[in-house]
């Protein structure tokens, strides 16, 4: 199973949005500071994900939610 996924920070409340495989390790990775994007922004929430059979689609859901038309979704379904 792959996953995307919305971090929330619980330190200025910004938003990041990710796929991978294995996501408990990926969000302790983001709170360890390994993830140049996020280090200034820790610690961090998860704070929504989705469940996709491959690859492919967690990406391409990723990229949605990065596009004009995901964020307008994103937050007209109260998830941001």
């Amino acid at each position: 199973m792959y996953y995307c996924y919305i971090l929330k920070s619980l330190k200025d409340r910004t938003h990041y949005y990710g796929s991978t495989e294995k996501l408990e390790n990926r969000v302790e990775t983001h709170n360890a500071g390994k993830v140049k994007f996020t280090k200034g922004h820790i610690p961090y929430k998860l704070h929504y994900y989705e469940i996709f059979k491959t690859r492919k689609e967690a990406v391409a859901r990723e990229r949605f939610y990065k596009s004009i038309d995901g964020y307008k979704w994103l937050k007209l379904n109260g998830i941001i």
